[in-house]
C-alpha cells in the first residue's frame, strides 16, 4: 500500500481490546451476575467456560475457511457480534439469553485475531511488521490492564449494564474504524489447506499443545473467580477487587518483558520453570489469602506471573509449528481456551464441592500436570527443544 495510515494498527488493537475486555471482563463481575440472575458462583463461572469451549472447538475451521473471505469483511463481522452481545449481556434479564450471546461472539474471537495479525503485517513496510504485531498483541495486555478493571469499576459504581456497555461502545468505535478508514483487503495468494494441517502429524507438536492446555487450566481455574476469591476470603470490598484487578493487569505489562528476556536466553528452562512459579504462586495465595495486606503483594506477585502464560505456551507450542505458522497460531487459541474451559469448569467444581477457599488446588494440580508434559516433552525430543 501507498500510504500507511497508523490509525490502522490502532483500531485493530482496540478491537482486540475490546475482545478481551469482553472475554475476561465478566471474571471481575461474577458475583453481580450471580446476584443479578440469582444463580450460584460456579453456575456463572459457565459463562467463561462456555466462551473458551466455543473459541477451542471454532478456532483451527473458522480460521482456515476464513483464509480464502476478504479480510475487512472478517474484521467488521468479527467486532460487529462483539459489539451486539455486549449491548445484549446489558439488558437481558434471562441468563440463557445471556449464555447464548457468550457462545456467538467466541466463534469469531480466533479468527479476527489472526485476521488481525496478518493485516497488521501487511499494512506496513516489510522492516515494521514485527512492530506492528507487537502493537496489536498489546491490546490483549490492555484489555487485563484497563478493560477488565474499567468494567469491574464501572459495574460497582454505577451499575452492572454500564460495565457491560464500556466494550459494547469500545467494539463499536474499532468497528467503524476498521469500517471507513481500513481499505478492502482480497486474498491473493491462498494457502494450501494440506501444507497447514501437515503439522498435526508431528507427536511432539501433541504434546506441546497438553502443555498449553494445562497451563491455561492452571492459570483460569483460579483466575475465572478471582473477584470471588478476594471477596469472600480476603474479605474485600468491590472497590478494592477493582484496583487489584487493574493492579495485576498492570504488572502484566512487567511479566511480559520479563518472560520475553527470559526465553530470549532459553525456552526450554523458562517454560520448564514456569508452572513451579505458579504452584509457589498459589501456595502463598492460599496460605496468606485471607491476610488483607499480604494478599494486596500476593496479587502483584501473581499478575507477574500470570503474564507468563500466554508468551511462554504461544513461543513453546510454536517451536513445533514453524512450518505454518498462522495455523499454528489458530492451534493455540484454540487449545488455550480449551484449557481456559477445563480450568474454569473445574474451579467451579472445587467451589461447589470444598468452598472457594480449596480453588487454589486446582490450579496447583494443572500446573504439575503441565510441569509433566514440559518434563515429558524434554525427556522424549530433546533434539527439538530450544
Amino acid at each position: 500500500m501507498k500510504k500507511f495510515n497508523p490509525l490502522l494498527v490502532f483500531i485493530l488493537a482496540l478491537g482486540v481490546f475490546g475482545i478481551i475486555t469482553t472475554e475476561m471482563g465478566i471474571v471481575g463481575v461474577l458475583p453481580e451476575v450471580s446476584r443479578k440472575f440469582q444463580i450460584s458462583t460456579s453456575q456463572a463461572g459457565s459463562l467463561v467456560s462456555i466462551f473458551a469451549l466455543v473459541v477451542a472447538i471454532s478456532g483451527p475451521f473458522i480460521t482456515l475457511l476464513a483464509s480464502r473471505m476478504n479480510r475487512k469483511i472478517i474484521l467488521l463481522i468479527a467486532v460487529f457480534m462483539f459489539a451486539i452481545s455486549n449491548i445484549v449481556y446489558a439488558y437481558t434479564t434471562i441468563f440463557n439469553v445471556m449464555l447464548i450471546f457468550r457462545i456467538i461472539p467466541a466463534i469469531f474471537h480466533p479468527v479476527f485475531f489472526s485476521v488481525a495479525i496478518v493485516t497488521a503485517s501487511q499494512l506496513v513496510p516489510p522492516e515494521k511488521s514485527s512492530k506492528a504485531v507487537m502493537q496489536v498483541f498489546a491490546g490483549i495486555t490492555i484489555g487485563f490492564a484497563f478493560g477488565v478493571p474499567l468494567t469491574s469499576y464501572l459495574t460497582e459504581h454505577i451499575s452492572l449494564t454500564a460495565g457491560f456497555l464500556f466494550s459494547g461502545i469500545v467494539s463499536l468505535i474499532a468497528f467503524a474504524g476498521i469500517l471507513f478508514l481500513l481499505p478492502s483487503m482480497p486474498v491473493k495468494e491462498k494457502m494450501s489447506y494440506g501444507m497447514q494441517l501437515r503439522i498435526l502429524r508431528k507427536p511432539q507438536l501433541w504434546v506441546n499443545i497438553a502443555t498449553v492446555m494445562f497451563t491455561f487450566a492452571a492459570m483460569f481455574s483460579v483466575y475465572s473467580y478471582f473477584a470471588e476469591y478476594l471477596v469472600s476470603v480476603s474479605s474485600m470490598n468491590s472497590s478494592w477487587v477493582s484496583l487489584l484487578l487493574m493492579a495485576f493487569g498492570l504488572v502484566m505489562i512487567v511479566g511480559n518483558f520479563l518472560f520475553g528476556f527470559f526465553l530470549q536466553k532459553s525456552i526450554s528452562k523458562t517454560v520448564m520453570l514456569f508452572p513451579l512459579a505458579y504452584i509457589l504462586c498459589y501456595l502463598l495465595v492460599y496460605f496468606f489469602g485471607s491476610s488483607y495486606i499480604p494478599m494486596i503483594v500476593i496479587v502483584l506477585i501473581w499478575g507477574i506471573v500470570h503474564s507468563g502464560g500466554l508468551i511462554v505456551s504461544q513461543t513453546w507450542l510454536i517451536s513445533e509449528a514453524k512450518e505454518a505458522p498462522e495455523f499454528g497460531n489458530s492451534l493455540f487459541i484454540s487449545f488455550s481456551n480449551l484449557g481456559i474451559t477445563v480450568g474454569a469448569s473445574i474451579g467451579g467444581w472445587f467451589i461447589s464441592q470444598w468452598g472457594i477457599h480449596q480453588l487454589i488446588w486446582s490450579g496447583i494440580m494443572f500446573s504439575l500436570l503441565s510441569f509433566i508434559s514440559i518434563i515429558m516433552k524434554i525427556k522424549l525430543f530433546s533434539s527439538s527443544a530450544a
